[in-house]
């Protein structure tokens, strides 16, 4: 029969399993240990399990809620995180608890030998999830190479299905390629197979049912996003969000009845299903924030780690990295840093009037970290 441990226990277990880590012994005998350690948590509870991986602040489209000026500040090349870099900083992440890793951008697949990565994270036992989030535009090329490589799921953003709305939002004509890599990504096999669409009114609220038929075709769960106040949407402005109900209430007219699943999740979406059992979701984060259960940190492709989609400071783990510092060390910053955490980002902004942008572009020029192309959506 097993004892309760005590504190004294717990604080030695978790001492040992940060020395086993550092030395980088059997991955077996380290998981083992792992079991009794407690989860690491912040000031509200929340634990650190989610970690969103910049790998590139690039993009070869410039949509209008994210990148919408005539000209950006980029990372220097030589400051970008090596597929090296990247994956010990993870190792480090999941022995505190991460079990779910999203490559993100910019634009992900403009990173050079990305599979590379891939593959590099996928011989991680501890990740459970291992995602992307992409603009779609290279993936028909990349799609089996990256399936191979170990990627479980990917996540498509397309906003619209129109060709001429499609440039306007974005700035280029790559729509026919986006669609193809849909395709490309159902073909490869990929389950879980997602579909992202940012909401704005007066834009694209009339193409919702396009793209749930998209979805219904590609075999993709669609998931609808309130237009969000955050890094890029320097024209951003509340009258332009069409709300969660708004949506639901367009779906209900096309559809009929719309039924909402309950389920336990940390997940961003509210998920729900149509009369003949499609599953959609929608992402609130504007109107019905859920800070209190979000387990979700970002790092850029420069080291710098945010605790919160609208943090304005990060924390710069590419220089203690460089500078030669031990797994250890780096693991106590990481966990003294979420320890610490109370960021209720979405919340705050929820509640402050009147609403306006989150930052000007100037701001962003001084400060190419607050870029969401930099820090990933």
């Amino acid at each position: 029969m097993r004892t309760q441990w005590t504190k004294a226990d717990r604080r030695l277990t978790n001492g040992l399993l940060a020395y086993l880590t550092h030395l980088r012994l059997p991955p077996k005998l380290a998981r083992v240990m792992k079991q009794e350690q407690a989860p690491l948590r912040d000031v509200l509870g929340r634990p650190l399990r989610n970690l969103r991986l910049s790998v590139t602040d690039r993009c070869n489209l410039r949509c209008q809620y994210c990148m919408p000026e005539a000209d950006y500040v980029w990372l220097p090349q030589n400051d970008l995180l090596s597929f090296e870099e990247i994956d010990r900083l993870t190792r480090i992440f999941t022995g505190l608890g991460v079990d779910k890793v999203r490559l993100t951008g910019g634009e992900p697949l403009l990173r050079k030998d990305l599979p590379v990565l891939v593959r590099l994270l996928a011989g991680n036992p501890d990740i459970k999830d291992l995602a992307l989030t992409t603009n779609g535009v290279r993936l028909a090329e990349l799609a089996a190479p990256l399936q191979e490589a170990g990627l479980h799921r990917i996540t498509v953003s397309l906003d619209t299905l129109r060709s001429e709305r499609f440039r306007t939002l974005n700035q280029r004509d790559e729509l026919p390629n986006v669609l193809a890599g849909i395709r490309a990504a159902s073909r490869a096999g990929f389950q879980g197979l997602k579909i992202d669409a940012v909401v704005i009114r007066g834009l694209n609220e009339d193409e919702l049912s396009d793209l749930i038929e998209l979805g219904k075709e590609s075999k993709a769960e669609v998931r609808f996003i309130e237009y969000m106040d955050v890094g890029g949407a320097t024209r951003w402005s509340m009258e332009q969000v069409f709300a969660r109900t708004e949506i639901l209430s367009a779906l209900e007219r096309r559809y009929g009845s719309i039924r909402l699943l309950v389920e336990e999740s940390s997940a961003p979406a509210e998920r729900h299903a149509l009369p003949d059992g499609t599953v959609f979701g929608i992402i609130a984060s504007t109107t019905r924030p859920f800070c209190r259960s979000c387990d979700r940190s970002r790092l850029t492709a420069d080291g710098h780690w945010y605790l919160c989609l609208y943090a304005q400071r990060g924390i710069d783990l590419r220089r203690p990295l460089r500078e030669g510092a031990s797994d250890v060390e780096i693991e106590h910053i990481l966990r003294s840093s979420w320890k610490e955490r109370d960021d209720r980002g979405a919340e705050e902004r929820f509640r402050s009037a009147p609403r306006t942008a989150l930052i000007e572009a100037e701001g962003l020029r001084r400060d190419p970290h607050l870029e969401m192309h930099t820090r990933g959506g």
